[in-house]
């Protein structure tokens, strides 16, 4: 009998270590986690990789959505091209004039490839933007970045003309 207590214990503290090893607070999104209650991968820069909860990120709320214009990648780059830079610099100007201002930059990719590529890929292109803001001027503090992959097409086709629109970043601000 005291056998069967022992491993009735043991099994139940087995399962319990087992069932909150998978669990994570809702509000933490550590850097490069897939699939993330917030989206998908994400950076903090210069924040602390990761661990303040986003709650205590940003105060404040969305501020026009759609306000500036996405910046589009060619396929499978996470270069920004000479074409999209004033887009860019448009933000940058926006930002240094707007103290309060924080930016999350959101990668976005086509459907093609695997689902970990393309995540990869949008935390790339999401992060080739915030370097060129870093470079104009804008303190690393004040700009996040996030990928959804594949995750939220902009155009739900299947064709060039939905692929291109879907290989963007894309901007929310908060103040």
């Amino acid at each position: 009998m005291k056998k069967n207590v022992s491993f009735t214990f043991g099994l139940s503290l087995l399962l319990a270590v087992v069932s909150l090893s998978g669990c994570k607070s809702p509000e933490t999104n550590p850097a490069g986690v897939y699939g993330s209650n917030y989206g998908g991968t994400s950076s903090y820069g210069a924040l602390d990789g990761g661990s303040i909860p986003m709650a205590n990120r940003f105060s404040g709320g969305l501020e026009h959505p759609g306000m500036f214009s996405p910046v589009y990648f060619a396929y499978d780059s996470s270069q920004v091209s000479a074409t999209e830079r004033s887009k860019v610099e448009s933000i940058a100007n926006y930002l240094k004039q707007n103290n309060s201002a924080t930016v999350i930059i959101e990668g976005h990719c086509d459907e093609r490839g695997s689902r970990e590529y393309n995540l990869a890929l949008g935390e790339r292109r999401a992060l080739a933007v915030r370097t060129y803001l870093i470079d104009l001027g804008i303190s690393a503090e004040r700009i996040q970045t996030k990928s959804y992959g594949e995750e939220k097409p902009a155009n739900p086709g299947h064709d060039e003309a939905a692929w291109t629109a879907n290989r963007r970043a894309e901007f929310v601000l908060y103040y």
